[in-house]
């Protein structure tokens, strides 16, 4: 019988004592670096474990070193500053009482939103290098076996959360980060880990960062960015990286999101081999029949989301394993990961699901690839 890897999109629960530290050190303020590193270093070795228990098969650190997956490179760039508040989605922005309640459920993002003001260059690679490191310490104790990934941000997604306040373009800046973010991606890959790239820009920024463009406005500048993440991902081979496409983990209309039909040309032309995307949420678990009846190159592998990121619900294996099936039926069994459609910690102290929650989730997604898989 064959076996189907499981994965996840990256992020994980951070918890009480974890969170106040980093949205500490994400402010400014001052902080204990050698306490600090031993409360991530526990925290990585508890998700690492809980992982490979859950039956999850491509472990990640849970990002548990980092305040948010969007923002934590200007810590290691310079360039940016300041703190911009964001627009509310468009679906969101005429529904205050919702945001409201959301909040009070979700927490707020206390993070800071930098805009780029100056030149973008690599500062300090230095909090990559721990993050390695820790993650390779709970991969000896608790993760022996297990495909390993770690996730950074595209140079698409860092433009559409900090947005150009300095260079005369688009493309400018764009290629700046190029440069910036090459020699964190390469690092990944020497340190014998999988490169997850996150590029939420390519199809959530049409409703949140870049909502101020008109569609055709949006499309070619997410073909840049895909230009610009294959520019600086030219030395890595394909199926060394994966990419995670989303429209934003949390539970709204979401009916300002753009379909998947109009971006999948643009989602197919970038370099990595493995695509993470939504497929268990209520407004996009329709687009199987996109992805069936899409050219999709031979050496791509689809991650599709079978969870959903967003509610507490567990859901069935059973379940899961139809919603893989489609997937299977398009491009064989081997071709195939099941996966998460967003991440469950995305930013320090804000999210829906329950960490308890979290685990039953992944034991039911290893549940459902295993069913599907014995139907083959």
């Amino acid at each position: 019988m064959a076996t189907i890897a499981t994965t996840h999109v990256g992020s994980l629960p951070r918890g009480d004592t974890l969170t106040p530290l980093l949205l500490a050190r994400d402010a400014g303020e001052p902080y204990d670096a050698q306490a600090f590193d031993r409360v991530v270093q526990a925290a990585v070795d508890e998700a690492v474990a809980a992982q490979v228990a859950a039956g999850v098969t491509i472990v990640s650190d849970g990002e548990l070193g980092k305040v948010g997956y969007s923002t934590y490179m200007i810590e290691r760039l310079s360039g940016f500053g300041g703190h911009v508040e964001r627009k509310p989605a468009l679906d969101l922005a005429p529904l205050p009482d919702l945001r409201t309640r959301l909040a009070a459920i979700m927490g707020t993002q206390e993070f800071t939103r930098a805009a780029c003001i100056g030149p973008v260059a690599l500062v300090d690679l230095q909090p990559l290098h721990d993050d390695i490191r820790r993650f390779r310490s709970a991969l000896e104790r608790f993760g022996q076996g297990s495909r390993a990934f770690l996730n950074s941000a595209s140079p698409g997604l860092i433009t559409a959360f900090q947005p150009n306040a300095f260079y005369a373009t688009h493309e400018e800046y764009l290629a700046a980060l190029v440069d910036a973010m090459r020699p964190e991606y390469e690092a990944i890959v020497a340190a014998g880990m999988e490169l997850q790239l996150d590029c939420p820009d390519l199809a959530m920024s049409r409703h949140t960062g870049y909502q101020d463009m008109d569609e055709a406005e949006f499309l070619r500048t997410v073909e840049a960015n895909v230009e610009a993440l294959n520019a600086a991902t030219a030395g890595i081979a394909p199926e060394a990286m994966r990419m995670h496409i989303c429209w934003g983990n949390y539970e709204g209309p979401h009916d300002h999101d753009i379909p998947v039909a109009r971006i999948m040309d643009i989602i197919l032309r970038a370099r990595p081999a493995t695509i993470l995307f939504e497929a268990a949420n209520p407004r996009h678990e329709h687009e199987w029949t996109v992805w069936r009846d899409a050219k999709i190159p031979d050496h791509k592998i689809l991650a599709p989301g079978l969870i959903d990121t967003c509610s507490n619900y567990v859901e069935h294996p059973e379940l899961i394993a139809q919603r893989l099936t489609r997937f299977i039926g398009m491009v064989g069994v081997e071709r195939v990961v099941a996966s998460t459609d967003c991440g469950f910690g995305t930013f320090a102290g804000y999210g829906k699901i329950d960490p308890a929650v979290t685990w039953k989730k992944l034991r039911a997604l290893r549940e459902g690839a295993d069913l599907a898989a014995a139907a083959q």
